[in-house]
């Protein structure tokens, strides 16, 4: 059963029905227009923990730029990894929209207050991980974000048709490599195997648990924010990529994969134990990801100065 939404105080029930009629209508709501504060709660809590995932997700995969094996493969991660940064700057654009400050997301982000994609706490251990990484974490990032084109909000959803464009090069090129490397030379199959062996269950988990174990689908769906349920998400995802994983000749490391009577692959279960312990970083490197983003932005610190610098000067300018 679907919980009310909150009303806080100064806000009327007649506020909040006419607020989801508009979205009924599938009218997009705009950054000046009345919102409750628990949708604007809610956005702000998922657009910078978005936000958030863009910029660690640079993380895992930059670790190997002096490591490509060719130019061409440098170039190309090079530019995935400037597109992640650009989605990211998108993002904390649209959590700003709605009240937020840069320098109070960054803050609770560096504090581990903020939540932010715990797959990228998993550590990347050859190249080949970067491809799986395109094939299998992007692709499922484009279902989630193909939805949340969808939206209510109309900042985050017109973010989202620019990520999701960008984001489908980056699904590509990661296919493209490891399709390249099932088809390579022995060590180079057994590459692709190893890294799919760990990559296949935390894509799986990315998705988010079954949505009745989150205390925020309620609000979510009512409010037009999510249109889908985590499984119906997750079963997109694998309906996809199991027919590609297999045509490359590679093994699913799922002994209980299977496809039922209407023609959706259906997993085996799921390690939540190890989802969540993720998320708590108790296992991966939740302290290394954050301990790096610390460091870039206390490198950064001299530029934030120059550009306030500049700012106050150009003010004092205009005032005289």
């Amino acid at each position: 059963m679907t919980q009310p939404t909150p009303i806080h105080p100064g806000e009327t029930p007649e506020q909040h029905a006419h607020f989801e009629a508009r979205i009924a209508r599938g009218e997009k709501i705009e950054p000046g227009d009345w919102m409750p504060a628990e949708y604007r709660r809610q956005l702000i809590r998922m657009i910078s923990q978005h936000a958030h995932s863009e910029v660690v997700g640079m993380l895992p995969e930059g670790e190997w730029i002096a490591r490509a094996p060719t130019l061409k493969r440098k170039t190309i991660l090079m530019a995935k990894v400037q597109d992640e940064a650009g989605h990211g700057q998108y993002l904390y654009h649209a959590a700003e929209t709605l009240g937020a400050t840069r320098e109070d997301m960054l803050a609770a982000l560096l504090a581990g207050k903020a939540k932010y994609s715990s797959i990228f706490n998993y550590p990347t251990r050859t190249w080949a991980d970067v491809g799986m990484i395109g094939w299998l974490v992007d692709g499922a990032a484009i279902k989630n974000q193909t939805m949340l084109a969808g939206c209510s909000y109309g900042p985050y959803s017109r973010a989202m048709v620019r990520i999701c464009s960008e984001e489908t090069f980056h699904h590509k090129q990661g296919k493209e490599m490891i399709v390249a490397y099932a088809q390579g030379t022995p060590e180079q199959r057994a590459m692709a195997q190893d890294a799919l062996n760990r990559w296949w269950w935390p894509a799986v988990m990315m998705l988010g648990p079954h949505d009745a174990d989150s205390p925020n689908t309620g609000a979510l769906s009512r409010w037009g924010i999510k249109l889908k349920s985590n499984d119906e998400v997750r079963q997109e995802f694998i309906n996809e990529h199991v027919p590609e994983l297999l045509e490359a000749g590679l093994t699913i490391p799922d002994p209980d994969l299977h496809r039922d009577e209407r023609g959706n692959w259906i997993h085996g279960p799921v390690n939540w134990d190890e989802f969540w312990a993720v998320i708590r970083g108790e296992q991966g490197l939740h302290r290394e990801r954050l301990g790096t983003r610390q460091a870039a932005h206390d490198d950064g610190a001299w530029v934030r100065e120059a550009l306030q610098a500049y700012t106050d000067r150009q003010r004092a300018v205009a005032a005289d």
